[in-house]
């Protein structure tokens, strides 16, 4: 490439009609780059969407947010002993479920071990 100079440049013969071709190509580009995209007009439908669902869903939820402040101020107990009690059945209940999740846990663990022994029983042999 070094050995390449201007003068050797200027001596490479032009095909005849590159010039025109070249200017086609582009004018063509540019039909290309101008033509509407229908992806584009269809992803504004639906950010439109997006927006009216997300402004609806807000809206809803403040609607609503009144009504449930009030139902959650009804809930409280105004008898010491009952909200005693209530706290109690549900604290039981909590402890009752986390239990139950515990033992399944268990379980896990012990079939996770026995495949894990058994795996490196395998890899033991495999050496």
């Amino acid at each position: 490439m070094d050995e390449l100079n201007l003068k050797t440049l200027e001596q490479i013969p032009i095909p005849e009609g590159l010039e025109e071709r070249l200017s086609a190509k582009i004018d063509e580009w540019e039909r290309e780059e101008k033509k509407p995209r229908r992806r584009i007009s269809v992803l504004r439908y639906v950010a439109a969407a997006a927006c009216f669902a997300l402004v609806f869903g807000v809206g809803y939820h403040l609607m609503n947010k009144n009504e449930n402040t009030n139902l959650a101020e009804q809930d409280t107990y105004q008898d010491p002993v009952k909200a005693q009690q209530e706290a109690e059945r549900a604290l039981n209940m909590l402890a009752m479920n986390l239990n139950k999740g515990m033992g399944h846990l268990e379980k896990a663990k012990a079939l996770s071990d026995k495949t894990e022994r058994s795996f490196y029983e395998k890899l033991k042999v495999m050496k």
